[in-house]
């Protein structure tokens, strides 16, 4: 699991106890991470006090921080299951502050809840898993659900009526609940990994009309949501993603720079980096550091027009974000989106220059990614005639593998005419073109040996047997290979999931606040 200092500065104890849903449906004692450890709960780290001390260490942040104390040591992720039993038994126990309803059900008929708690004048909407590879916002949904519940005091301090959704894409999510409990490494997470193609996205199936992209197909998971949005007209929107590897960044629907601070300075109280490295996308707008506004589909489509040479509809399928819709119905609501990390390298936040053009660095990211799924595109040509079963890994395999050349053409088109990047890159930069490359390409190497494992069991004498084997074998060797190189560059730390959590509470609590005050901070 890599260098995982128990002693490094920000990694807290466990706080004080928590109440977790038992398979029982019973409440028992509080969960510990299996690594990590240090300073105590109750005493922040320095970069805390930091926070604290600014602005004469206001009473808003004395009591974020506070609040943060409470966040349990988790030491896994809670299932589907877990996590819908957690809700109705707290909806049980405070009838007269928490209502939970039924919004919806997903494409395969498993219920979609929201928990309503609060009587603000306005809404907070947050809501988990929009990609089911995503789970720490569901961790976030299940402390916060509780906090609310059970002190009126904080009830009443957040300001909010509060609406939250601890998952919104149940049957992906049940897809990657074999890396939930570990053990956490790179592998195991490449190995049991599931991410849906962009039209079987919760996030990214909203409704749009841009040019020649018209999608007007939202999927039932995303009509949930959009009745939520209708119907409560939210303020507040908090769309709760996470990365997989690399440092914390956040994307706003508007500069709103008295937030900059608290949002950098609640990930770094927490011994997690600032993501320094390249964007997530070409196109994305810094606005501060680790800080950017939020990407909207049309920002993707006139990047492909750009720099590709197919209708950028062809290579999008799906619609638009939350985000987007929100802000059609809501003109003054606020979105926020925090990426944390399972993962880190130190290297993430290093600004150092390199001895690399960023140029050249971009180009290796693109000719890395272009071998990894070259080879899988081989790959699955040896065995199409072979797959019967219409699955959701098959379709996300099939789809990623269709769409991403037309997006790696773009990116070197855009890499080799770019005018900034002809200044040496930052190590950061470096890392993230190098290393991170070839960890998201694993991601997918993973979903295909799981597609070939599935398409094996579906029957006792597969005519295709031996060929799906030796392919399977083939890549899971592959994967293996490039697991090796991977870990043999990394210096890296698996973040423990309180200190996960404690970066989108205090992410939450900061915008909260901010709105509350105008928008115009403290």
């Amino acid at each position: 699991m890599g260098k995982h200092d128990r002693n490094r500065p920000g990694l807290p104890t466990p706080g004080p106890p928590h109440r977790h849903i038992g398979r029982d449906g019973h409440l028992p004692h509080r969960a510990s991470f299996q690594s990590g450890g240090g300073r105590p709960a109750g005493r922040p780290g320095p970069a805390a006090q930091g926070l604290l001390k600014e602005d004469g260490g206001s009473l808003k942040r004395r009591k974020i921080a506070e609040i943060i104390c409470e966040i349990p040591y988790y030491q896994y992720f809670l299932t589907v299951e877990e996590l819908d039993r957690s809700s109705r038994v707290l909806a049980r126990e405070y009838p007269s502050v928490v209502r939970l309803e039924e919004i919806g059900r997903s494409q395969e008929g498993r219920p979609i809840y929201a928990l309503h708690i609060g009587e603000g004048p306005r809404t907070a909407f947050l809501f988990a898993t929009p990609h089911p590879n995503e789970p720490i916002g569901a961790m976030l949904v299940e402390f916060l659900s509780q906090k609310l519940a059970q002190d009126r005091e904080f009830r009443e301090w957040s300001g909010f009526k509060w609406v939250l959704v601890k998952c919104s894409d149940p049957d992906g999510t049940r897809l990657n609940e074999g890396w939930f409990r570990g053990p956490f490494t790179p592998l195991n997470y490449a190995r049991h990994f599931y991410r849906p193609p962009h039209h079987q996205q919760v996030e990214w199936t909203f409704p749009v009309h841009y040019k020649t992209l018209h999608f007007d197909s939202p999927l039932p998971e995303t009509r949930a949501l959009m009745r939520v949005i209708q119907e409560e007209k939210p303020l507040f929107i908090y769309s709760l993603h996470n990365a997989g590897f690399g440092g914390a960044y956040f994307y706003v629907t508007e500069p709103c720079e008295p937030l900059y601070g608290p949002l950098r300075a609640g990930a770094v109280s927490q011994g997690i980096p600032l993501h320094l490295g390249e964007p997530e996308m070409p196109y994305a707008v810094k606005l501060s550091d680790a800080i950017y506004l939020m990407p909207r589909i049309q920002d993707s489509y006139d990047y492909l027009a750009r720099h590709s040479h197919k209708d950028p509809a062809e290579v999008l399928r799906g619609g638009t974000s939350s985000a987007d819709y929100a802000r059609s119905l809501v003109p003054d609501a606020f979105v926020l989106v925090c990426e944390v990390p399972y993962f880190y390298d130190p290297r993430i936040e290093d600004l150092s220059p390199s001895d690399v053009e960023r140029r050249q660095a971009v180009l290796h990211s693109v000719e890395l990614s272009e071998g990894m799924y070259w080879f899988l595109s081989q790959a699955l040509e040896r065995i199409r005639n072979h797959l019967t079963v219409r699955s959701r890994l098959r379709e996300a395999v099939e789809e990623f593998l269709r769409t991403m050349p037309e997006h790696l053409k773009a990116k070197r088109r855009w890499a080799e005419s770019a005018s900034e990047l002809s200044s040496p890159a930052t190590v950061s930069q470096v890392f993230d073109s190098r290393q991170l490359t070839r960890f998201y390409g694993m991601l997918l190497y993973g979903m295909f040996i799981r597609m070939v494992e599935e398409e094996l069991s579906s029957r006792s004498a597969h005519p295709g047997k031996g060929e799906l084997e030796e392919v399977r074998a083939r890549v899971e060797e592959e994967l293996l290979r490039h697991n090796e190189v991977f870990m043999s560059q990394l210096d890296h730390r698996v973040i423990p999931i309180r200190n996960l959590v404690a970066v989108q509470l205090t992410a939450a609590l900061a915008a909260a606040k901010y709105l509350q005050s105008g928008r115009k901070g403290e």
